[in-house]
């Protein structure tokens, strides 16, 4: 088991998006990796910045997805948030959902 939190910046041609998300992936990509930048500073508010950001439903706990097991997230979620150390903040992951930024919680 692994706990994580993370913000999910979906684009129209992600699973399960909704009609609400018009961002290209191209856009998609280029606001993921400005939200990453913020993340990654100093005295950066994870959470906060979830809730700002995140497409995701968890975004109203801040991101946090809780524990799960590997198998119950999509293999490059999974394999990204084995590789972190606890605190640590990834690079965006893309999945078939969009692109995430993960922090492994304890």
């Amino acid at each position: 088991m692994r706990a994580a939190s993370h913000i999910l910046i979906m684009h129209r041609d992600s699973d399960r998006a909704p009609a609400s998300i018009i961002r290209t992936r191209q856009e998609a990509l280029t606001l993921v990796q400005e939200v990453a930048a913020k993340a990654k500073a100093e005295g950066a508010d994870f959470a906060a910045l979830a809730g700002e950001y995140s497409d995701c439903p968890s975004s109203a706990k801040g991101g946090d997805l809780g524990r799960f097991a590997p198998d119950q997230m999509v293999a490059a979620f999974s394999e990204a948030t084995e590789r972190l150390a606890v605190g640590e903040i990834s690079d965006p992951v893309e999945t078939q959902f969009g692109f995430h930024i993960i922090r492994r919680d304890p």
